[in-house]
């Protein structure tokens, strides 16, 4: 489980510390509906530029900005990033990975940042390790012979700067930052791979899943104020602020969170901050060792309104943290049953 930049919760580095109104969230909602369609609609976020400098080249332009030139439908890809593994292997593109990210084995390696289901759903293995925690690990990288790197934001720049000047292996980054960016990154592996009918195919499902969420928001008589929680430590609970793809989730599931008026994108909130904003439904993330005894023991747990109403529940850290198609198509419902019931 990797979150927007920040090592899974397994990971031994620290978490990161780095409302809308509704109308304009249902209006991003409708855009991404429309840019959906077709594969190439994509200009809204990021332009993709196809062509070539040389024969079996494409230039595509990746979620931190960068243009890059990559070779058309690469065979060996590593992948550092679940978000971008779910994307890959809905599309069909499994058998294109020789390398996944993973931590150092007393770590947890490989569980580190996939789940028991993900691991076997994706037919991954220790074999294909290329750990990237605590430090980077290049041999592990240069061993699996890839022609090409997609990597979410738990690789840091000066790695993938490394990756690309020093062993001239391309990098893409792919790192969502909103719903409508889960859609943009499908388009960009479709410029790389031959999978624009399958892309389009998922866009449409995504934008499906999207338009029926809208419809709910629409018809809601209000939206619940929530904490949506990844993790919890002795001085309070993280979450998710302005900007990033939690909150995007959070306002399309047609709620509020109490740190939408934040100054930092992965805010920790004390205990205090908690009870003063007074959810009225608290999310937290399971799995990874995480579970509702986890969160209790946090500071002032019992206290919450919340929880003494018994309006707390469990959901899948990866639906939550993972900003890729299986956030839109189990996350987002999910959130939608829990804070409109009787809407769904």
């Amino acid at each position: 489980m990797s979150l927007n930049g920040t090592p899974s919760t397994a990971a031994p580095a620290a978490t990161p510390a780095p409302g809308r109104q509704v109308s304009a969230t249902l209006l991003a909602v409708a855009i991404i509906i429309t840019a959906a369609v077709a594969v190439g609609a994509t200009g809204a976020y990021f332009e993709l530029r196809p062509g070539s400098s040389t024969p079996g080249t494409v230039h595509v332009t990746d979620d931190l900005g960068r243009s890059v030139t990559v070779p058309y439908n690469p065979s060996r890809v590593v992948v550092l990033g679940p978000n971008i593994m779910d994307s890959i292997y809905r599309l069909g593109l499994r058998s294109h990975v020789t390398g996944v990210d993973c931590y150092a084995a007393d770590l947890g390696g490989l569980s580190a940042d996939y789940s028991p289901d993900q691991i076997a759903l994706w037919n991954l293995s220790s074999s294909m390790c290329v750990e990237i925690g605590p430090t980077f690990n290049f041999e592990d990288l240069l061993n699996a012979t890839p022609q090409l790197v997609l990597a979410a934001t738990i690789v840091s720049t000066a790695d993938v700067e490394q990756i690309t000047a020093q062993y001239g292996i391309p990098v893409v980054v792919l790192q969502a930052s909103s719903l409508g960016g889960i859609q943009v990154d499908l388009n960009i592996l479709a410029q790389i791979f031959p999978v624009s009918s399958a892309a389009a195919a998922l866009n449409a499902q995504l934008a499906a899943e999207l338009y029926n969420a809208s419809q709910v928001v629409n018809n809601a008589p209000s939206f619940p104020l929530v904490l949506v929680t990844y993790d919890a430590d002795s001085n309070g609970y993280w979450t998710f602020g302005p900007g990033t793809f939690g909150e995007s989730l959070i306002e399309a599931a047609g709620a509020t969170s109490i740190s939408a008026n934040s100054t930092f994108a992965y805010p920790e909130l004390s205990p205090e901050q908690v009870l003063s904003a007074n959810p009225q439904w608290i999310i937290y993330g399971t799995g990874f060792g995480l579970n509702l005894s986890y969160y209790a023991a946090g500071p002032l747990w019992s206290s919450f309104p919340a929880v003494i109403a018994g309006n707390i529940t469990g959901l899948d850290s990866n639906w939550l943290t993972e900003a890729d198609p299986t956030m839109i198509l189990q996350g987002l419902p999910a959130l939608i049953a829990i804070f409109h019931p009787g809407l769904t």
